[in-house]
Formats: C-alpha cells, sequence, structure tokens
C-alpha cells in the first residue's frame, strides 16, 4: 500500500511534515496497563463462567447459550472486529502523528457515520433471518434452534455497541490511552455475571438471563463509558458521508485483509462449535469452556502485548523508523513467547486441575470435568502460536500490507477445514478437533514469520528460536512439577475449598519454578519479569 497522498480537502491541515519531537511510544508502560486490564477481565471473565457453569452445568441449554452466540460474533468478527482498531489506527495515526489532526478526527467522524448505517442494517438483517441462520450455526442441534433464535436476537444489537466502542477507543490507543479502554471488557463480563445470577431467575430458561447482560454489559462498557470520556475532552465528532476523502477510503481499503486476518482465532471457535454440534449434548459447551480457558493466556499475554505494541508500530512506520519498528517487533515477539510457553506447559500438565478447581460446583459434574479437561489440553499445544498471532498481523497492519498474510490465513483455514471434516468423516472422537485447530495455529504462525521478514525488510529470527528454546527447556521442570501436582491431588480427599487453594498454590509454584529455571539459564526476559516484579512490589 502507499502512504496517505499529501493533497487534503479544503480547509483542513495541509502540513505533512512530522512534530519537531515526536513522542516516543511508551510500550512498556502501555504493555503493563494492557496486562493489567487484560488480566482482570480474564479474572472476570473465568468468574463469568465458573457462574455459568454451577447455576447451569453443561446440557442442552447451555449448548443452546454457546451457540447463540455464533452469529452475533461471526457479524463481529466479519465487520465491526475489523473495522475498530486494527484498520482504522495506523491511519489515524499516520494523520494525527505527521501534524494533520483536523483530518484525524474527520476520518473518525466519516468512518464512524459509515459504518454505523452499515452494520445497523446488517444487524437488522440478521435479527430478521435469526431463525435461518440459527438453524445453519445449530448444525445436528437442531431441537434447540428456537432457544438458539431467541438468544442471538437480544445479544445482536450488542454489536453496535462494540463497533462504535472500538473506534473511540481506537483514538485513545492512537494516543497512547490505555486505560479506559480497559474497562469495556470488564463491565462487559460483569454484565454477564449480574444477568446469569440475577436476572436468571426472572426468565425461563435461567441461561436467557446471560443473554440479557451479554447486551447490557456491551452497551455500558463499549459505548456509554468511552462515549463520556471522549465527551469530557471534547473530541471534535462531525457525522459526515465523506467517502471520498482519501483516509477515510485508506481504513475501508485496508479493512477486508485486517477482517480476514484477525478475526482467524474467533472464526476457528466458530467452526469447532459447529462440528460439535454433531457429538452428545454438552460438548459445544465443553469446547466453549475449554475455548476461553485457552483464550486467557491468549488475552493477557498475546492480545495485550499486541496492542501495547501496535500504535508505537504504526507511529515507527509513519516516521519512517524502520530500525525501530524492526527491534520492537523482536522484543515483543520474544517476550511474548517467553510468557506464553509456561501458560501453555501448565494447561497441558494439570488440565484436570485447572478445569476442576474453576468450574466443578454446583451442576457442573465430575464427567463434564473430564470432558472439558481433555478438550483443553489439546488446545495447549496451540496457545504459544496463537499468541504471536495478533502480533504479527498488527506488523503487517502498521506497515499496510495486507494482502500476504490473507492468503496465508486461508492456507491455514484450508488446513483446518480439511482437519475437521477428516474427522467428521472417520468419526473421530471430538478432542481431535481441538488438535487440529493447534495444528492450523502453528502452520499460520510459521507462515506469517518466515513471510513478514521479507515484507519489513528484515527480522532477526534466531533472538526468537533462541528465547523459544530456553523457554521449553525451562517448561520440562515445570511441567513436572505441575504433572506431579494434578497426579497427587486427584488422589487426595478434602475438603472443597482447602482442595481449591492447595491446588492453586501448587500451580502458581510450577510457574515460579519456571522463571527460577529461565533465570538460571540467563534469559533476558526472565530479568525482565524480575525487574518488574520488584518495581510493582515497591510501588
Amino acid at each position: 500500500m502507499t502512504d496517505l497522498p499529501g493533497d487534503t480537502a479544503p480547509g483542513q491541515d495541509t502540513d505533512p511534515t512530522p512534530p519537531p519531537n515526536p513522542a516516543k511510544p511508551d510500550v512498556g508502560k502501555a504493555g503493563l496497563i494492557m496486562v493489567v486490564s487484560l488480566l482482570l477481565s480474564r479474572v472476570l471473565g473465568t468468574v463469568r463462567d465458573i457462574v455459568i457453569a454451577a447455576m447451569f452445568g453443561q446440557n442442552l441449554t447451555t449448548d443452546a447459550y454457546r451457540i447463540a452466540f455464533q452469529v452475533p460474533d461471526l457479524l463481529f468478527f466479519l465487520v465491526a472486529g475489523g473495522a475498530l482498531s486494527s484498520a482504522f489506527i495506523p491511519v489515524f495515526s499516520e494523520y494525527y502523528h505527521t501534524g494533520r489532526e483536523k483530518e484525524a478526527w474527520h476520518v473518525f467522524g466519516a468512518v464512524t457515520t459509515i459504518m454505523s448505517v452499515v452494520i445497523g442494517g446488517l444487524i437488522l438483517a440478521a435479527w430478521i433471518v435469526a431463525p435461518w441462520l440459527s438453524s445453519i450455526v445449530s448444525g445436528g442441534r437442531q431441537e434447540v434452534v428456537p432457544l438458539v433464535t431467541h438468544m442471538s436476537r437480544i445479544i445482536l444489537p450488542g454489536q453496535i455497541a462494540f463497533f462504535l466502542g472500538g473506534l473511540m477507543m481506537g483514538t485513545m490507543y492512537a494516543r497512547q490511552v490505555f486505560t479506559v479502554p480497559g474497562l469495556g471488557p470488564n463491565i462487559y463480563n460483569l454484565g454477564i455475571i449480574l444477568g446469569a445470577a440475577v436476572l436468571g431467575h426472572f426468565v425461563s430458561p435461567g441461561i436467557v438471563g446471560a443473554s440479557w447482560g451479554a447486551l447490557i454489559g456491551a452497551v455500558v462498557g463499549n459505548l456509554v463509558v468511552p462515549g463520556i470520556v471522549l465527551a469530557k475532552i471534547k473530541v471534535p465528532f462531525r457525522v459526515s458521508f465523506d467517502f471520498a476523502h482519501p483516509g477515510v477510503r485508506k481504513v475501508f481499503v485496508l479493512m477486508l485483509p485486517v477482517v480476514l486476518g484477525l478475526s482467524l482465532p474467533g472464526v476457528y471457535g466458530i467452526v469447532l462449535q459447529y462440528f460439535a454440534t454433531f457429538y452428545p449434548a454438552g460438548v459445544n459447551t465443553a469446547f466453549d469452556q475449554a475455548n476461553r480457558l485457552m483464550f486467557a493466556p491468549l488475552g493477557i499475554f498475546g492480545q495485550s502485548l499486541a496492542l501495547a505494541a501496535f500504535p508505537a508500530l504504526s507511529q515507527f512506520r509513519a516516521l519512517g523508523q524502520m530500525d525501530a519498528f524492526r527491534n520492537q517487533l523482536s522484543r515483543s515477539m520474544r517476550q511474548t513467547t517467553y510468557l506464553a510457553v509456561p501458560a501453555a506447559t501448565i494447561l497441558f500438565a494439570a488440565p484436570q486441575v485447572v478445569v476442576r478447581m474453576l468450574f466443578q460446583h454446583g451442576k457442573f459434574d465430575a464427567e463434564a470435568t473430564a470432558r472439558t479437561a481433555t478438550i483443553l489440553q489439546l488446545f495447549a499445544v496451540g496457545i504459544v502460536a496463537w499468541c504471536l498471532h495478533p502480533l504479527l498481523m498488527r506488523a503487517y497492519f502498521a506497515v499496510q500490507k495486507n494482502v500476504k498474510p490473507i492468503v496465508l490465513g486461508t492456507v491455514a483455514t484450508g488446513v483446518f477445514l480439511g482437519l475437521c471434516l477428516t474427522i467428521r468423516a472417520f468419526r473421530l472422537d471430538f478432542p481431535w478437533l481441538a488438535l487440529s485447530g493447534s495444528v492450523a495455529a502453528t502452520v499460520l504462525v510459521a507462515m506469517l514469520v518466515a513471510d513478514v521478514r521479507k515484507e519489513i525488510g528484515g527480522l532477526e529470527i534466531v533472538p526468537v528460536l533462541r528465547t523459544l528454546g530456553l523457554a521449553l527447556l525451562s517448561a520440562i521442570p515445570a511441567g513436572a512439577f505441575a504433572w506431579g501436582a494434578e497426579w497427587w491431588l486427584q488422589s487426595r480427599s478434602m475438603p472443597t475449598a482447602v482442595w481449591i487453594a492447595l491446588a492453586a498454590l501448587l500451580l502458581l509454584l510450577a510457574a515460579w519454578v519456571y522463571v527460577g529455571a529461565s533465570l538460571l539459564l540467563r534469559m533476558e526476559e526472565a530479568e525482565v519479569v524480575r525487574r518488574g516484579l520488584k518495581r510493582l512490589a515497591r510501588r
């Protein structure tokens, strides 16, 4: 893609010269804020899943709840998800950081106006044909179609809130403001928790209350809160249908590749939910619960570090500082790898402990634990790859080279669908579906790493591979400790609260075994973590 043209609309800023002293992005501080925000989001997300599991267990109604999100999620991934930050931030940043602030806000207003009309129309159309769409996504669970339709129609309007909130938060990311955007997912999770625990007593079946909570949380967390913040700082928003503006056109040109690239993990989840409908009741719920546990490290480490690095990468590209760009990408890849490996190790070595500790309460029984743990273990194989995926995709988006990752993503998706169809054809057991996703993710990231080096003029891959190798070595004693903890805990009978506390302590110790081993191996990333913890302790 070419740079933004120098000519501008009448009355707008015309000086493309960068400010004399552009602010240097503080990626470390941004990363810390995003990690904390997303950690809190994952904690609340886990509490949400615990509440739903304890109240409703694993059955046809919980399967219907998971399936009901497929149509709204697909709309989000294919439209709202791509337009919000990854297609918008590079264009907004290029104007904002090169002395054309008025044009930046003009692009924001036009993209918001045009896409609001488009997404509003799509939501209305999906709401009308919801029974037909619900029948498709329900696959082998046709008996739940009426309930899926009802809950889908409740959830669908929330997608406009996600879109508008995403654009508003995108302007904050571009200006190195990360605290407020971190509130959105937390409020969303609180909405679902309150919906299940409170509204669930006033609707039938009770799981519908969680759907209402999702809608309320989406509107408050992604529309009301960021809207209030932008109103207070008097953002110059104006309704505009100026599709002819070069910046607006560029957002839409970037949007399709961004959608197809970043939506892959979510689309994989949707595909897995479809194939899970051909297995016994409860399997859809188990896949969703295991997938959410797998996405916890992806959100805390992969997405947070990618979001923190993305504005800096966009700014480095806008200012022509490609050496800084390559250095930042390499460092972010190493840090992401270092943090993802222990998470994958613990979830692979002790899945029964993790699932039992979090979910085996109320109506969630031992059979549900075994089913979910088997899926989680095979999901864990792909965690490192999934954590690197959002960072690599944003490297492409920052330099506005978006065609190649879509081609590579399509190849990986073809591998994934081929594996799923093979599993279905040979009637293999459902855990193989989870492994197919991990294999496809690994293939995709390997192709992205090989290609991104050419797109950005080189990338030091040896330090990244060294970090991966040392991290895997450090994971061996940590994995052995976690596996031993699972074996010991499974054979012990004790009060539930004591068992949970002991399990949490042992898993935490496994993580520290990893940190200790990595320090003995003199890993640079371990030293960064150690210094960060010391600063946090002093504060």
